[in-house]
């Protein structure tokens, strides 16, 4: 079975979202249309408070997590907003699945996990037989990323600072082919 699906991996800091925004980028200005999510960190004087995620196709955007939030669950030192991963994340991928060439996914990590809303958005998109370009958490062990890892239309690429040029070449390569054959 050809892959359609691409998952980004590596040590925090490696430049996972980086490459993914390459990938975006390239894949944009070429005429397709792109929706889903990504995350960014929030930095107050270069120190990490939390991470906001944004919509791709309609530009919103919320607070994911945070170490000031009050409430929602704790993965680490930051509380996780549920109701920003159910309203705008979750129903960003649904979007995209439905009307978008390709679909991101940045990412599909613990604070994400933690709301079933996005893990069935994530199922409607890999349901969907759509192309996708995403980021998964390394070291998580959850029995849909386990599940996603094992997939046959799935390639996780390991992205470390070395080779993050090459991976983001061969990725973006493999989705211009895959979009190609559908237009």
């Amino acid at each position: 079975m050809a892959k359609r699906i691409w998952l980004l991996t590596g040590e925090p800091g490696c430049g996972k979202t980086t490459a993914l925004m390459k990938i975006v980028n390239a894949v944009r200005a070429r005429g397709y249309s792109i929706g889903g999510v990504v995350a960014a960190e929030k930095r107050i004087r270069g120190i990490r408070v939390g991470f906001e995620i944004v919509d791709l196709l309609s530009g919103s955007r919320d607070i994911l997590a945070s170490v000031e939030q009050k409430m929602g669950p704790r993965v680490g030192k930051y509380r996780v907003n549920l109701k920003a991963l159910s309203d705008l994340a979750a129903k960003a991928l649904i979007e995209a699945a439905r009307s978008c060439d390709l679909i991101v996914c940045d990412e599909i990590g613990p604070m994400e996990m933690a709301s079933p809303e996005f893990r069935k958005a994530v199922k409607e998109v890999v349901d969907s037989g759509k192309p996708m370009v995403g980021v998964i958490h390394k070291h998580m062990r959850d029995p849909l990323a386990d599940e996603l890892r094992a997939s046959a239309e799935v390639e996780v690429v390991e992205i470390d600072i070395y080779r993050s040029d090459e991976a983001t070449s061969k990725i973006l390569e493999a989705v211009l082919n895959l979009l190609g054959a559908g237009h």
